[in-house]
């Protein structure tokens, strides 16, 4: 799974002209699901989500998580996290997993965000979303649970 966190001070999702996800302070999580991954990939990545201190603490220093703040998450499937540019000039998208194998593994990260006491809004998987967000910071950044492997066995 791969991840690119935004902390922001709002944001929404909207399809077709309707906002079907909105959120305050806290953070936009966009969510890629790769071939292979599956419930240990998501368990780890939503527990460190959660947990990460990115929010400033009283002296302006990263020390508070998103439990801490109370803060929200809006969590938008992005498939295209997944893309491959190395070669050519279009991205190579055979890393991401299938729909039919993503959509349940990003439902089960967002019950399992959920579950934690954080207030989750989503996006639809596979629509044409728009993304609306005032960033915080900013401070933007990727996680990917094939590093975080590859980590492990250094």
């Amino acid at each position: 799974m791969r991840a690119c966190i935004q902390r922001v001070r709002k944001a929404q999702v909207e399809i077709a002209g309707q906002v079907v996800g909105q959120i305050g302070p806290g953070l936009v999580l966009l969510l890629g699901v790769a071939e292979g991954d599956g419930e240990k990939e998501v368990q780890w990545l939503a527990d460190k989500i959660v947990a990460l201190r990115i929010f400033s603490d009283s002296a302006g220093k990263m020390n508070r998580s998103l439990l801490d703040t109370q803060g929200e998450m809006l969590i938008v499937s992005q498939f295209t996290l997944l893309g491959d540019c190395r070669k050519g000039r279009r991205p190579s998208f055979v890393a991401a997993a299938r729909p039919e194998r993503a959509e349940p593994l990003y439902q089960q990260f967002c019950q399992r965000v959920q579950g934690q006491g954080v207030q989750v809004a989503t996006g639809q998987f596979a629509a044409d979303m728009q993304v609306t967000l005032v960033n915080d910071g900013p401070v933007t950044l990727l996680i990917d649970t094939r590093e975080e492997a590859r980590g492990a066995r250094q």
